[in-house]
């Protein structure tokens, strides 16, 4: 995926730095992997955070369920902050 990012355009400096492209693994199959040097992370550990992320997830799989928690994407959905705010294009 870093690869592909690459081709893209993307360069890698600061952590968190704005970037043309950000690509990532959100879950595998339900595998639970604790990432490492060139390792993922599964699931990704702030995903169950983010509405840009649970909110066309759950449009793509409403019936996944958080691999850690059990949790279902639809509750995940509900307990997001009003703050975080996305609308369909």
């Amino acid at each position: 995926m870093h690869a592909v990012e690459e081709a893209f355009g993307r360069v890698r400096s600061v952590t968190n730095a704005a970037r043309l492209i950000d690509l990532d693994l959100l879950d595998f199959r339900g595998e639970i992997a604790v990432g490492g040097p060139g390792k993922a992370t599964l699931p990704h550990p702030r995903m169950a955070e983010r509405a840009f992320v649970l909110r066309p997830f759950a449009d793509l799989a409403p019936d996944w369920r958080h691999p850690v928690t059990g949790t279902p994407i639809a509750a995940l959905v509900a307990a997001l902050p009003a703050t975080q705010l996305i609308a369909r294009l």
